[in-house]
């Protein structure tokens, strides 16, 4: 009886030490999304991927591994550069697997709490998919997530990891989108020479402030404060590149006027995030300015005196978050 007694006792000791285990693994250290109180609230439902530090941590080690590609070349961070405002920034087009080219430029990476829609099309509807698009897509990674997974199913290392993020060592393509999702979401720009002006803690130059002006008149109704975007889908007044033969949102909704709207992209951190549109075309913020001056493509017309684009582009330059740029916690992971 009193062995009897002792194993049960054993038993349940273990059982209570398995659960014990998993619940502080699972969501061990839980992280709660940091931004201004000014800000609207995000989109991102949180209740399905709670932020934690293991699954934030695995998630980065994701998005710096270029296994996720065929060849085990190319990473996420091979187009979304953390220094560059998590875009690339050294040709026009994206590059993947055996240098291959892609059709549009990539997009910037920070907020992404508060989108909606992802890709210049909207393609994608919902962050913890979107990973799977340049995962597949022929000119990126040229992969699969079942393979991927299979990959990552014989490191060791990735085994201790899932477990450690997730409760168990189970690897899947769900868990893994999540958690390269946990890392994304925590990319937040939000301490900008605008924001400390905003918050009253420091003031615009003279410049600066005519350039402000000039935003708000000009561009604000696309571009909104203060993510300095609408999420939504708009004309830029490029002609088509017919040798791209991109119709922007068109592709995704058929809907003719549809034709050459694309994603309104956020300016923050529009001074290191070159080249810019869909395209790549423009190397130049006064590129883009001077664009937009002549453009007779669009409803509005916006006229500004060659000191006025000075002015705005002297404005555009205070969204520079270099905080968030260099951030130690954002860059490639070192142990």
């Amino acid at each position: 009886m009193r062995n009897r007694t002792i194993e049960f006792s054993i038993l349940m000791f273990l059982a209570f030490l398995m659960l014990s285990t998993k619940t502080l693994r699972w969501g061990n250290d839980p992280i709660e999304l940091e931004y201004p109180k000014n800000w609207p609230k995000p989109a991102y439902d949180f209740s399905n991927n709670p932020l934690t530090k293991q699954g934030i941590e695995l998630g980065r080690r994701l998005f710096y591994d270029p296994i996720l590609s065929r060849d085990s070349t190319v990473s996420c961070s091979n187009c979304h550069l953390s220094f560059t405002a998590f875009t690339h920034v050294d040709h026009a087009l994206s590059h993947g697997i055996e240098d291959r080219i892609g059709t549009r430029n990539s997009p910037a990476l920070m907020n992404l709490a508060w989108a909606k829609n992802f890709m210049w099309d909207g393609a994608i509807n919902h962050l913890d998919f979107q990973a799977l698009a340049p995962i597949a897509h022929p000119a990126e990674m040229d992969h699969s997530i079942e393979k991927v997974v299979q990959k990552i199913g014989l490191k060791t290392a990735y085994k201790a990891r899932f477990f450690e993020a997730f409760g168990d060592s189970t690897i899947t393509g769900e868990r893994l989108l999540k958690a390269i999702t946990q890392f994304e979401l925590t990319l937040i720009s939000a301490n900008s020479k605008y924001d400390r002006m905003i918050l009253g803690q420091e003031k615009f130059a003279e410049q600066e402030q005519n350039g402000y002006l000039l935003f708000q008149k000009n561009c604000a109704s696309c571009h909104v404060e203060p993510l300095f975007t609408n999420h939504d889908f708009e004309k830029n007044g490029l002609p088509l590149d017919t040798s791209l033969n991109d119709f922007g949102r068109m592709k995704i909704t058929k809907l003719s006027t549809d034709s050459l709207k694309f994603k309104v992209p956020t300016l923050r951190n529009i001074e290191f995030s070159y080249p810019y549109m869909h395209d790549g075309r423009f190397k130049k913020l006064r590129e883009v300015v001077n664009h937009y001056a002549q453009t007779t493509a669009l409803d509005r017309k916006i006229e500004l005196l060659p000191n006025e684009k000075v002015d705005l582009v002297a404005f555009l330059l205070t969204l520079t978050d270099r905080e968030f740029l260099f951030n130690p916690d954002f860059s490639f992971p070192r142990n």
